[in-house]
């Protein structure tokens, strides 16, 4: 009989513990360049990432060729000039919730939020911080963030006949809508 309550007690606390992971597969990125020659737009919705409520860590994996355009043409010069997809395919953050303990998990709610993290674009790896808000509703958590980068940061190299047209910084917009991790 012990050994069934033993059983029974780790099942539990197993099924808590991934209780607490909640994860996308189609989150979405985008970027933002303005300048007074054009605006550049690039949207990525197959972006995954895992946020851990229990210890506040969040992971994104995007792949780079999942960025769509307005232009077939952008595309491709990002995709194989800029950004160079089949040598770096994939581009990945590595962080933490900064205020975690200011956040509810357990009612409904918008949350301001601050996230510090590694961010790796072009095989190159920066710290950075970011605000963002979370805001957990009936069966899920949505976070959302804007912040910038400068592409030279990421010795992303922006050709000088170019360079007029794309922003010296670009603003990211983060959007995800996080589901629990079901236990199989």
């Amino acid at each position: 009989m012990k050994r069934i309550v033993v059983l029974f007690s780790l099942a539990f606390l197993f099924l808590a513990a991934n209780a607490q992971k909640y994860m996308t597969r189609n989150g979405f990125i985008g970027f933002n360049s303005h300048t007074a020659v054009e605006d550049i737009k690039a949207d990525n919705n197959q972006v995954a990432s895992v946020l851990d409520i229990a210890t506040g860590e969040i992971v994104f994996q995007v792949l780079i060729k999942s960025f769509h355009f307005e232009k077939a043409l952008m595309e491709e010069h990002f995709n194989e000039n800029y950004m160079e997809s089949e040598k770096f395919p994939k581009s990945t953050f590595r962080g933490k919730i900064t205020n975690l303990s200011a956040i509810d998990f357990s009612k409904e709610g918008k949350y301001d939020v601050v996230v510090e993290g590694d961010l790796n674009i072009h095989d190159v790896t920066n710290k950075v911080s970011a605000k963002g808000n979370l805001e957990v509703i009936s069966g899920g958590i949505n976070a959302n963030s804007k912040f910038s980068i400068v592409p030279e940061d990421y010795k992303i190299n922006i050709p000088g006949v170019v360079r007029d047209n794309i922003a010296k910084n670009l603003e990211v917009t983060v959007s995800m809508k996080y589901l629990p991790v079901e236990n199989k």
